[in-house]
């Protein structure tokens, strides 16, 4: 049994990336979906896609590479994890890596990058960090 589907994600992506696959499947659920659609558009991720393999809902993520075969993926942190939760507040969210990464965040507006809910002057739980 998972207990952290989430971590789970991040773990195949990470994995997915260092034996440079282009292509990695897991099971869909929102929370998933909203979280890559997020790396899709800030360049991570190539494309993702929601499908069915066996009767059962996939998440189907194509991951994104330079031109000279490196990931654009080189770190995929988890930092709120099921046995210690971290919030944040607006005031307290810091730029990754210099403004070269992002932390992705669950506001009460949804899923949203740091630098977005730092506009929005908005808290919340940070998901992960990604550089």
């Amino acid at each position: 049994m998972m207990t952290d589907p989430i971590s789970d994600m991040i773990t195949r992506i990470r994995n997915a990336a260092m034996v440079k696959a282009r292509d990695v499947e897991m099971p869909l659920s929102r929370m998933k979906f909203a979280i890559a659609k997020i790396l899709e558009a800030e360049g991570f991720l190539a494309s993702v896609e929601a499908g069915e393999k066996a009767d059962r809902p996939v998440l189907k993520l194509k991951i994104s590479y330079d031109l000279d075969g490196a990931p654009k993926v080189s770190s995929l942190k988890r930092v709120s994890k099921p046995g210690r939760r971290v919030y944040v507040k607006a005031d307290d969210l810091k730029t990754v890596r210099s403004g070269y990464g992002i932390a992705i965040l669950s506001t009460p507006n949804g899923l949203m990058t740091s630098n977005e809910a730092r506009k929005r002057r908005l808290g919340g739980e940070l998901i992960c960090e990604v550089y």
